[in-house]
């Protein structure tokens, strides 16, 4: 894994209608947009957030969890609308000595079914299978989100199975999770 692609410069990914890039003060109204909205969260370990400071104080801690080399948060943003943020990827749980890493994203709920989780999910596994050289990602998903599993299986990845009351997810309590994952081997030998 050459970990030095990802937290060297922060990474900026393009695709033909999107850009992934750091969030910024100027997207603290669509990031608040986002954290408040109980609806995104439902099947995610992250408890929404109501107050527009909290949300401002967000930007530092992304920052800061990048520096640190343990998440990295891009924004989704549409070409067709310019700078404006609608939605989040992330990549947490870097392990350098399995050469692994946990992928996670959440949309805007006017962004949903647009295929924009799936050309971002899409993007993210490009960059990490031919830059940065990851042998292998993997999702965590509530069993009952069948729209973020299409998205994973669209791209490729395979589910492995049930994690039965496997972890604590803040304002879930105890959940089971499915494990999704795809290798460096799957991306190659397959065209997704």
């Amino acid at each position: 894994m050459n970990i030095d692609q990802v937290f060297a410069a922060f990474p900026v990914l393009e695709s033909e209608s999107l850009v992934l890039k750091k969030m910024e003060e100027a997207h603290i109204q669509e990031l608040y947009t986002i954290y408040s909205n109980d609806k995104v969260f439902e099947y995610c370990g992250i408890i929404p957030k109501n107050n527009l400071q909290t949300v401002s104080k967000m930007i530092g801690h992304f920052e800061r969890d990048y520096h640190k080399k343990s998440r990295i948060k891009w924004g989704i943003f549409q070409k067709t609308e310019v700078n404006k943020l609608v939605g989040i990827i992330e990549l947490m749980d870097f392990n350098q000595k399995v050469n692994m890493v946990t992928l996670g994203y959440y949309l805007a709920e006017d962004n949903w079914g647009k295929g924009i989780a799936s050309e971002s999910v899409r993007m993210v596994v490009k960059f990490l299978f031919e830059e940065v050289n990851m042998n292998r990602i993997q999702a965590e998903v509530m069993p009952a989100n069948e729209i973020s599993k299409k998205v994973l299986l669209k791209n490729g990845f395979m589910k492995e199975g049930l994690l039965r009351q496997a972890t604590i997810w803040s304002g879930k309590g105890v959940v089971d999770l499915e494990i999704y994952s795809i290798l460096k081997e799957d991306y190659m030998n397959c065209n997704f």
